[in-house]
């Protein structure tokens, strides 16, 4: 019998009907809300999963020897293999880190000395102290076999490249001693490039990089060592992002749009670094992460009075080192007391910290964006105030809707890809194929 227009009507209607009372009578369900105790436990999966690693620690080569205590124990600085093993902090670049002085040949002795003492402590941790525990890594595939082994990662970033005097031999001496990333300055002009402290008064050296500063690059490209362009000044990171043949990574800096240090690196930097394919390792140092107000006059007084007394002069709990036990115990209480009658400044915390990871994510995209907190050398935050607190970072990560592979990237995954194309430039030149 033909349909007719009625007919089909009605079977359109009874369609209608029976789709109505399908929706009406079995509700989707609603999606679950995850708990508290749910997101932290992924979170914890997540931290175990993915290769952690920060990209700037100061050392004390005095916490490096057979001696006791050393950094195989639980010691007051903010990073040794206890801390690392029980925050679940999997790799860590140690830094030879010379200070800044005079640019004549006695200078540079002097400063030579100081890295290899620095070079020969990080070797003495990995071959002598705790192999088991801990081992070198050279390339970015020893970071990820020596991490799949259940080891610690060490790596080696050099902070100054003034220990390299004027002989540019120096450089593959660095490197054949394990050195994997150096930064051309520290705090003060250095003889290869300017520091980011010239802008305080306008003062540079050389506009930049010297001469020879641009052969370092040149030579670090040739042989594999990562351009750190965290501590020089605008116009040497600029020069370093042109003329390096390799991407460059900012070991330990932050966002200047946040905070404004001369440290941090402002948006055309960021911009400059994420278009030639680098990475920027957000770092959580207090004042590079939220300009605090300035101390009251009578605390600074009262603070530097109490530094006097106890004879410390550096920074970061590392400073404590040099005292007795006992002394500790007494400067900690008198600190104590200090802080109440003379409250500081409140400190940046977690959350201010991962502000500019995504501030960064945002403008330059997650490929170009890492995790570093120099510690040791005055970094650390409210949350992440030793390596022992590593897992509250992957924690707010997860709060803020990171992927596990987002996560993985941004804790080493980034900077391995940085450091892989160093190392194929580096055979690329070696080969004369570039």
């Amino acid at each position: 019998m033909p349909m007719t227009s009625r007919s089909v009507a009605a079977l359109a209607a009874a369609f209608m009907l029976s789709l109505t009372a399908a929706c009406t009578s079995a509700p989707a369900p609603a999606p679950e809300v995850e708990t508290e105790e749910a997101l932290v436990a992924r979170a914890r999966g997540i931290h175990e999963r993915v290769i952690t690693m920060d990209t700037h620690v100061d050392i004390n080569a005095a916490n490096f020897t057979a001696a006791s205590p050393n950094y195989t124990e639980r010691l007051e600085t903010q990073v040794n293999l206890p801390k690392m093993e029980e925050g679940g902090l999997d790799a860590a670049f140690f830094i030879v880190y010379v200070g800044q002085g005079p640019l004549d040949a006695g200078g540079y002795a002097k400063a030579y000395a100081q890295a290899v003492e620095k070079f020969d402590a990080i070797h003495r941790l990995t071959t002598e102290l705790a192999p088991d525990r801990i081992e070198l890594a050279r390339t970015a595939a020893d970071v990820r076999r020596i991490a799949a082994s259940g080891k610690k990662v060490a790596l080696i970033g050099i902070e100054n490249g003034y220990p390299i005097g004027t002989d540019l031999a120096r450089v593959q001496e660095f490197f054949d001693r394990g050195g994997r990333y150096i930064s051309l300055a520290h705090n003060g002009h250095s003889q290869l490039a300017d520091s980011n402290t010239g802008e305080q008064n306008n003062e540079w050296l050389h506009n930049g990089l010297s001469d020879l500063g641009r052969q370092v690059i040149a030579e670090m490209n040739r042989l594999g060592i990562m351009v750190d362009v965290s501590h020089p000044s605008k116009a040497a990171i600029l020069q370093m992002i042109e003329i390096s043949k390799a991407p460059v990574m900012a070991s330990h800096s932050s966002v200047r749009a946040l905070a404004d240090h001369s440290r941090n690196m402002d948006d055309e930097l960021l911009q400059a670094v994420g278009k030639m394919g680098g990475v920027v390792q957000i770092t959580a140092f207090n004042s590079y992460i939220k300009t605090p107000p300035p101390p009251t006059a009578e605390r600074t007084a009262a603070l530097d009075a109490l530094r006097k007394e106890f004879g410390i002069t550096g920074g970061g709990p590392g400073a404590l080192a040099a005292l007795s036990e006992a002394r500790r115990d007494e400067f900690r209480a008198r600190m104590t007391q200090l802080d109440q009658e003379f409250p500081p400044p409140p400190r940046a915390t977690v959350s201010d910290f991962v502000d500019h990871i995504d501030y960064a994510v945002k403008l330059i995209g997650l490929d170009h964006v890492g995790i570093s907190s120099d510690f040791d050398g005055g970094g650390g935050v409210v949350g992440w105030n030793d390596a022992a607190e590593t897992f509250n970072v992957t924690l707010e990560l997860v709060r803020r809707g990171y992927t596990e592979a987002q996560i993985g990237q941004l804790w080493s995954g980034n900077l391995l890809r940085v450091m892989e194309a160093v190392e194929r430039v580096a055979r690329e030149m070696q080969a004369g194929t570039e």
